[in-house]
């Protein structure tokens, strides 16, 4: 099958493993309008692909993904389309998390830089992560004056306890690869020239095992972590409708643009 069009992603198969890399390099892989619709669309193919049966996702030096695109989603030509979109935040899961949640696939994040933002989020939706001596993970969305998306606040907990999580989430602290390592939140450390070959090395010992029982293993444990995981995204999307519309979030925004620090008024 072939994959779809994408801009900001590549997308390579070595048998029965599928290699999903983000490919903004020039702005440490933030995300815009299309490079979400191109996460959405790469998961859901291969959603569709009976043959692959593992998934790694990584992305281009120097960053595995640092988030949003703030530059150009709130200065550039896609300003009015981000801003609609913003207020306009229906009670669903956002369709790029939803595509990679409901892939029944195991997927393995090589972390290779940093991953702050919804790059963290997307970590947290792998169901392992393995992180280059250079990788950095942070839940910087309290900066802006916003709620995390599910990863953060159902998967993170689980992985590293709810009072470490909620210190993560409440203070936007970035943290590095040992410091993840130690607290759960990645399996393991490797030097950055090994990291890509540990992790395909890893999805090709998970994907030499019988596809249909990887699928029911990972649904399953799915089931038993995140049974509520549409009902929760409807309430973060819901809160972040809210949240886009205040003077908080656009002072967070305008502060990060400027290089300046945020007076936040509580309104």
């Amino acid at each position: 099958m072939n994959p779809p069009d994408l801009a900001h992603l590549t997308y390579e198969r070595k048998g029965h493993l599928a290699l999903v890399t983000l490919n903004r390099p020039e702005v440490r892989n933030a995300l815009n309008a299309r490079a979400y619709a191109d996460v959405e669309g790469v998961f859901r193919h291969i959603q569709s692909d009976g043959d692959v049966r593992a998934v790694v996702l990584t992305g281009a030096d120097p960053a595995f993904c640092s988030g949003e695109d703030v530059k150009q989603m709130m200065t550039g030509p896609q300003r009015e389309q981000s801003q609609a979109r913003l207020v306009s935040v229906r009670p669903r899961l956002t369709p790029a998390a939803e595509a990679v949640l409901e892939c029944d696939r195991p997927i393995i994040a090589a972390v290779n830089g940093t991953a702050v933002g919804w790059g963290m989020e997307l970590a947290l939706f792998a169901d392992i992560r393995i992180a280059s001596e250079k990788a950095q993970f942070g839940e910087i969305f309290i900066k802006r004056g916003l709620v995390t998306d599910v990863g953060g606040m159902m998967i993170l907990p689980r992985l590293v306890g709810p009072a470490k999580a909620a210190e993560l989430l409440f203070t936007g602290d970035i943290i590095g690869a040992a410091e993840a390592e130690r607290i759960g939140l990645v399996s393991k450390v490797v030097p950055h020239g090994e990291l890509l070959p540990a992790a395909l090395a890893l999805g090709e010992r998970i994907a030499a095992n019988p596809p249909l029982a990887l699928r029911y293993m990972k649904d399953g444990m799915r089931r038993a972590s995140m049974r509520d995981a549409r009902e929760f995204g409807s309430w973060v999307s819901g809160a972040l409708g809210r949240l886009f519309q205040t003077e908080d979030h656009r002072e967070g925004v305008a502060s990060f643009l400027e290089k300046r620090a945020p007076q936040f008024k509580g309104r």
